[in-house]
């Protein structure tokens, strides 16, 4: 017999335990008596056959929900032969339980749905056409293709796997392979990173320091416990009092010699010192000197001057400043010994004793005291004070050791050429000592310091070698005077152009010219006459000879001594 197959109840109200709930077509079964559900014979049946009405029936509701299942459909089983077989047990009948009406309420279907759809909501739909929203960025990050890749991850039928190269990536990404917890059905969920967003870098890299903490926020940012704070400044006095103590120990341990313990005792304050020494000496001195700086564009140069009068005026030599006299952008600056720096401007020079005077516009300045030179003698002591090598407000100690020397004067770059009667002493007078003075025992200026003797001159090398030279003070008041009052100073000429000779008795100079008009020719003197005296003065050189004529006034006239045919002759001259 057949049986028209069952349909599965559609709409079935959860809400009822006594009607049967009906199975979805993709997921319900149909259950057998012999207990499987796939709704095909079992293996071990028995001749193939259904083994009751009740199994047919479910299998012929089976085959009517599969329209396909034509020929998969068991034989037609006969009335007879069903009677001449053993009986068999029905199907027990399914206990469902109730079902609360609440859960009903909340988990059913709505009313009028009889199906796992509604047919009649269209409005949450998708337009015809529309393309659904992609994944998220973190699902293709995750599961897409790798990036810059058009490759399908699916293969076509019959494509078989390409195989393994060189350059084809790692079957795992990760050097635990196997064993990493994503490839690890098993393993339980954690909590991992944020999803990486698209296009962003996935390189793995080291991720950025935090901020310092500064020291104001350890103490007062309440970012470290008290605690904390105390234990680490108890670490720090005891590292420091360890590191001390090491320290100590090492520094005694290694070097014998010295002794941390020693005071080095002081002795007794030293007499007072006496009025003539050079300290009060160089004390009354050092103000009235000045150091003199020149400069012509890149170029300059400096030198030392000497206060000679209250209303400012400086005397120094001619070879310091004669290159800004006839310079229009030259500058002429004294510096005084307490660093205060003042122009100053030319009042006039005298190239023939080497000898200039400057103003500066300084209110009471210190000024020195003018000695006597005459009076001088060899052996006393004397003091040098000047800027040598730039050297302000230096002081050097000496004797006199020569006076009367005739020294010649012409310095490189200047227009000075002088004959000076000139102070010897073997006071230390170095380059920058020009113009400075020379002072006695008191404290008085009896010379201007204007030259030395180096090692150059004889042939070696260029320095000081303790033989310094200065202007008598004399000289120095008189031209001075002059140049103050005048701006020029006038000097007595004999005219004749001299040299030095000697015959092996007496020393001279020899007249080789006599200049027209000239005092000398006035007087009679001829060329070949030997000038052996000047006044009370002999003459042994021709320098000799023009710093006797100089000491004289012009107009003055002197009695010269001269040596014509070996025979002496005396001839007063009057000096123009």
């Amino acid at each position: 017999m057949s049986e028209q197959p069952r349909k599965p109840a559609q709409g079935s109200d959860p809400a009822r335990p006594d009607q049967a709930r009906p199975h979805d077509q993709d997921g319900g079964t149909f259950q057998r008596a012999d207990g499987r559900a796939d709704g095909r014979p079992a293996e071990n049946s028995g001749h193939g056959q259904w083994p009751d009405p009740t199994a047919q029936n479910s299998a012929a509701a089976e085959h009517a929900g599969n329209p396909d299942a034509t020929a998969q459909q068991p034989p037609a089983i006969d009335p007879a032969s069903a009677e001449s077989q053993p009986q068999r047990l029905g199907v027990r009948p399914v206990q469902h339980p109730e079902v609360d009406s609440a859960q009903a309420a909340a988990f059913g279907r709505p009313a009028g749905v009889t199906g796992g759809f509604d047919p009649e909501r269209t409005d949450q739909l998708p337009a015809t056409g529309a393309v659904p929203p992609g994944p998220s960025p973190a699902l293709s990050q995750a599961f897409g293709r790798p990036r810059g890749t058009a490759s399908s991850l699916q293969r076509e039928p019959g494509e078989s796997a390409p195989s393994p190269s060189a350059e084809q990536p790692p079957t795992f990404w990760s050097e635990r392979g196997e064993h990493d917890p994503w490839r690890n059905p098993s393993a339980g969920a954690v909590m991992g990173p944020p999803a990486v967003a698209e296009g962003s870098d996935d390189s793995d890299s080291d991720p950025a320091p935090g901020p310092l903490l500064s020291a104001r926020e350890i103490l007062f940012g309440r970012r470290v416990r008290p605690r904390a704070l105390a234990a680490l400044g108890g670490v720090a006095v005891l590292l420091a009092v360890v590191g001390g103590f090491v320290g100590r120990i090492t520094a005694e341990e290694g070097n014998p010699l010295t002794n941390p313990d020693v005071t080095l005792s002081e002795v007794q304050p030293g007499a007072d010192r006496p009025a003539g020494a050079v300290s009060g000496v160089a004390k009354r001195i050092v103000p009235a000197v000045v150091s003199v700086e020149v400069h012509v564009g890149a170029q300059g140069g400096s030198g030392s001057g000497v206060v000679i009068d209250g209303d400012g005026y400086v005397v120094t030599n001619n070879h310091v400043v004669s290159m800004a006299a006839d310079t229009p952008n030259a500058t002429v600056s004294t510096v005084f010994s307490d660093g205060t720096r003042v122009p100053a401007r030319i009042v006039g020079r005298d190239v023939k004793t080497d000898l200039a005077v400057i103003k500066v516009d300084v209110a009471n300045p210190t000024v020195a005291q003018l000695g006597n030179s005459g009076s001088l003698a060899v052996g006393d002591q004397v003091i040098a004070v000047g800027s040598p090598l730039g050297l302000a407000s230096t002081v050097t100690t000496g004797i006199v050791s020569s006076v009367h020397r005739p020294v010649r004067l012409a310095g490189e770059g200047s227009d000075t050429n002088a004959v000076v009667d000139a102070i010897q002493t073997d006071a230390a007078i170095n380059p920058g000592n020009s113009g400075g003075a020379l002072v006695d025992g008191n404290g008085a200026v009896v010379g201007i310091n204007s030259g030395i003797r180096t090692l150059g001159e004889s042939g070696g090398e260029g320095g000081s070698i303790g033989l310094g030279f200065a202007i008598p003070i004399d000289d120095v008041r008189r031209i001075a005077q002059e140049l103050i009052r005048t701006g020029k100073a006038s000097h007595a000429d004999l005219g004749v152009n001299p040299k030095s000779v000697s015959d092996g008795v007496t020393d001279g100079a020899q007249v080789q010219n006599v200049r027209d008009g000239s005092a000398a020719a006035g007087a009679g003197i001829g060329e070949g006459d030997v000038i052996i005296k000047v006044g009370d003065r002999k003459v042994s050189t021709a320098d000799e000879l023009i710093v006797a004529v100089d000491r004289h006034r012009v107009g003055e006239t002197v009695p010269v001594t001269v040596v014509r045919q070996g025979r002496e002759l005396v001839l007063n001259v009057v000096l123009r």
